[in-house]
């Protein structure tokens, strides 16, 4: 998985979407300890950094050391260089030990891992009672009808053979990931919930945006470019005047236990959130 955002990891820093605080705020208030926690595949740190403002410590791992070249410095984040799976003896001395993690979160990364082997390593760091775990994905951003209609046209018939088969599990916004958890108490269902997020930019921003997918780099190594020419001047032309368009973020959460995913970034957010207990455990679902 570290390979597949290896060339593109300034992009990936300068293009992905931070995240909408009331994600980490409601996550947040799920765990009663805010002292430390552990960002899997955290990239250049987008979710990390807005963690390092509720929880007095957080861990930082991601397997591409170049993407972790470029994530922000914050003196509560510890940025580590993991291997893409870990033992017990590794996990402990590269991130913590046993039952001493308030909080596990997976942003944009669920997908890539092998998920009964990591989940058994959630549930060995993680406190009990309460340790909570939250993944999310963020999926196609939404600018305008016009702009919509040619840009899923272009992702349906130009980036989708690229993908890797893992993003199926993006396309479908999560829903049917493997995630063996039940919902967090005070919940009386599992949502989706829903609010909006939205954020300014404009076409060159955009189009950055499309050049840190992992898709974008398989293209190139096919020696096919998906920003064209001709494509960009299909995006210019529905892009319009303003230089500047609002991508707006309608964000639906789910709240679980031991299980979250958010889809976020211009138009929406799938984000489940867990409680660990000692009791609590189901069997994996395949």
């Amino acid at each position: 998985m570290a390979k597949l955002f290896l060339k593109q990891a300034k992009q990936y820093a300068d293009a992905r979407p931070s995240y909408p605080p009331q994600l980490f705020q409601f996550i947040a208030s799920k765990t009663p300890s805010h002292n430390l926690a552990w960002d899997v595949g955290t990239g250049s740190g987008q979710a990390a950094k807005s963690l390092a403002a509720i929880y007095k410590n957080v861990i930082a791992t991601d397997a591409s050391d170049k993407q972790l070249e470029f994530a922000a410095k914050l003196p509560n984040v510890r940025y580590q260089h993991t291997p893409s799976t870990m033992s017990t003896a590794e996990l402990e001395q590269m991130v913590a030990s046993k039952g001493t993690i308030d909080l596990v979160t997976i942003a944009q990364a669920l997908h890539w891992f092998d998920r009964p082997t990591f989940y058994e390593q959630v549930k060995w760091v993680l406190k009990k009672p309460h340790g909570i775990i939250a993944a999310w994905c963020y999926y196609l951003p939404r600018v305008s009808d016009a702009f919509d209609t040619v840009f899923d046209q272009f992702y349906s018939t130009n980036v989708s053979p690229y993908w890797d088969p893992a993003r199926k599990w993006v396309d479908d916004n999560y829903r049917s990931i493997d995630f063996p958890f039940e919902p967090v108490d005070g919940a009386d269902h599992t949502g989706p919930f829903e609010f909006v997020t939205e954020t300014m930019m404009d076409l060159d921003d955009f189009l950055t945006y499309i050049r840190s997918w992992s898709a974008y780099q398989t293209a190139k190594e096919k020696g096919v470019e998906l920003l064209a020419e001709d494509v960009v001047e299909k995006f210019k032309l529905v892009w319009g005047e303003d230089a500047k368009k609002s991508c707006q973020v309608s964000n639906l959460f789910e709240n679980w236990k031991n299980r979250g995913f958010l889809k976020t970034y211009a138009n929406g957010c799938f984000y489940c959130v867990g409680d660990v207990t000692s009791t609590n455990f189901y069997e994996f679902i395949h």
